[in-house]
C-alpha cells in the first residue's frame, strides 16, 4: 500500500501529470460513450472532448505560468545535486574568529525563504545559511516518501556538497526544530549549539486531542496539489478566508511584513504540484499512526543529545491564545481547555530533558507559537546572544 502512494506522489509530483490527468479524464469518458445507449453517446463524447481539452488547456497555462515564474526568479544559491535531485543552499556571509554559522529552518515545511529576516538580520555577522527542503522553494521535490529522518540526511549532505563546514548553530522553528534536532542527534559532531524555536514534540500528536487541523493540513496537501496541476491555487483562497478571523490576519500579515516583498515575490516559484504532494507525504507523520510508524526513527528522546548545548526558546504560558483558538479547546468547556493549556504547555519542555546541557529561554508573557514572527526584535536579540556570545539581557 505505501509503495502504491509513494509512487502515485512522484507521479502527481511532476507537473505535466495534469495533461496525463487530461488525457485519462478525456479518454473514460469516450471509452463510456462506446458501451452507452445511443442516447447517450455523442453527449458523452462531446463531455469528453470539452472536459479534457479544458483541462489539458489549464494544466498547460500552468506549466507556462511557472516557468514564467522560475526564470524571472531564478534561484539565489546554490543548486546542489544530490543524486538525480538537487537541492537549494543558500550561504551568504563569512563567519569571523569566534563566530560560528548558523542554519535556519521555518515551520511547517517551508523554505528556507520563510526564514529569510533573521537570515538578512545575521548574514553581515556571520556565515547564515537558508537550505530548501526537497519540494520547497528552488529544490527539487525529491524521492518519496517524503520523512523526517529523511531530510536530516539530505540536509547534511547538501552542506557538505555546497563545501560548507561545521560545526553549525542549528535553529529551527516548529516542525523545523523537530528537523534540526535529529540532525543534532544523528550528527553532534556538526552541532555547536541548538537553538529550538518552540519545536514540534511527536508525543503530542500521540497523547493529546485529535487536532481537526492536522487532519486538514494532511487532506489539505492531497487537495491543493491535485488543483495546482490545473493551476488552481487553493492556498491563496485558504489563506483569503483565514484573512476574515482577526487572530489569523494578524499572524499573517506580521508574518509578511518581517519576511517581506523578496520572499513573497519568490512564492511565485514554489507554486508548483510537487510542493504540495511533499506536504502530503511528510504531514502523514503528523497523525499517532504515523508518529507510531516512525517514531525510533524520528522522536528525539530523553538525553539522546548527550550533552550537546541546548536551547529551548518559546513561550511557557498555559494561557497561550495559540491554544485557545482551536476547536477542540472551545468545544470542551473551560475544564478541558485547562487542561490543553496544561498538556501543551508542558509538552513544549520535554526538549530540556534531550541533552544535560540544556537551557530554557522564555519568551515575553503572551507570546505565541509564531513569535519568530510576531516578536522579530526579541527572537533576533535572542539569537544574537546565541552567535555573538554576548547577553543583551538577562534570561529565564
Amino acid at each position: 500500500m505505501h509503495r502504491w502512494r509513494n509512487a502515485l506522489l512522484a507521479l502527481l509530483s511532476h507537473d505535466t501529470a495534469g495533461l496525463i490527468i487530461a488525457w485519462v479524464v478525456g479518454c473514460l469518458l469516450l471509452g463510456l460513450a462506446w458501451v452507452a445507449p445511443a442516447a447517450l453517446r455523442w453527449p458523452l463524447v462531446a463531455l469528453g472532448l470539452a472536459l479534457g481539452v479544458a483541462l489539458g488547456l489549464a494544466s498547460l497555462r500552468h506549466l507556462w505560468t511557472l516557468s514564467r515564474a522560475r526564470r524571472a526568479t531564478p534561484a539565489p544559491g546554490r543548486l546542489v545535486d544530490l543524486g538525480g535531485y538537487r537541492v537549494h543552499v543558500l550561504a551568504e556571509g563569512t563567519a569571523a574568529p569566534g563566530r560560528v554559522p548558523v542554519i535556519w529552518f521555518a515551520g511547517g515545511h517551508a523554505s528556507g525563504y520563510a526564514m529569510h529576516h533573521l537570515h538578512r538580520a545575521f548574514r553581515g555577522e556571520t556565515r547564515s545559511i537558508l537550505i530548501d527542503r526537497p519540494g520547497t522553494g528552488w529544490s527539487d521535490t525529491g524521492p518519496f516518501p517524503r520523512t523526517t529522518t529523511r531530510e536530516a540526511d539530505e540536509v547534511v549532505l547538501a552542506l557538505e556538497r555546497a563545501g560548507e563546514k561545521g560545526p553549525f548553530i542549528w535553529a529551527g522553528h516548529s516542525f523545523g526544530g523537530l528537523l534540526a534536532a535529529n540532525i543534532a542527534r544523528r550528527r553532534p559532531d556538526l552541532v555547536h549549539l541548538l537553538v529550538l524555536l518552540d519545536p514540534t514534540p511527536l508525543e503530542t500528536i500521540v497523547f493529546g486531542p485529535r487536532l481537526g487541523a492536522l487532519k486538514d493540513m494532511r487532506r489539505g496537501a492531497w487537495q491543493g496539489g491535485l488543483a495546482q496541476l490545473f493551476g488552481v491555487n487553493l492556498l491563496a483562497r485558504h489563506n483569503a478566508r483565514m484573512a476574515q478571523v482577526p487572530a489569523y490576519k494578524q499572524a499573517m500579515e506580521a508574518t509578511q511584513a518581517v519576511l517581506g516583498p523578496e520572499v513573497t515575490a519568490a512564492h511565485a516559484v514554489q507554486a508548483n504540484a510537487g510542493h504540495f504532494f511533499a506536504q502530503a507525504s511528510i504531514y502523514s507523520e503528523l497523525s499517532p499512526e504515523g508518529v507510531a510508524a516512525v517514531a525510533w526513527d524520528t522522536v528525539v528522546y530523553d538525553r539522546d543529545l548527550g550533552d550537546l548545548p541546548v536551547w529551548l526558546v518559546g513561550p511557557k504560558d498555559e494561557a497561550d491564545g495559540d491554544i485557545a483558538l482551536l476547536p477542540e479547546a472551545q468545544a470542551g468547556g473551560a475544564a478541558n481547555a485547562r487542561r490543553m493549556f496544561r498538556f501543551f504547555a508542558a509538552t513544549r519542555e520535554r526538549y530540556l530533558a534531550t541533552s544535560t546541557r540544556s537551557r530554557r529561554v522564555v519568551a515575553p508573557k503572551g507570546a505565541g507559537h509564531n513569535f519568530v514572527y510576531e516578536l522579530p526584535d526579541w527572537t533576533i536579540a535572542v539569537m544574537r546572544e546565541a552567535i555573538c556570545g554576548s547577553p543583551s539581557e538577562e534570561r529565564s
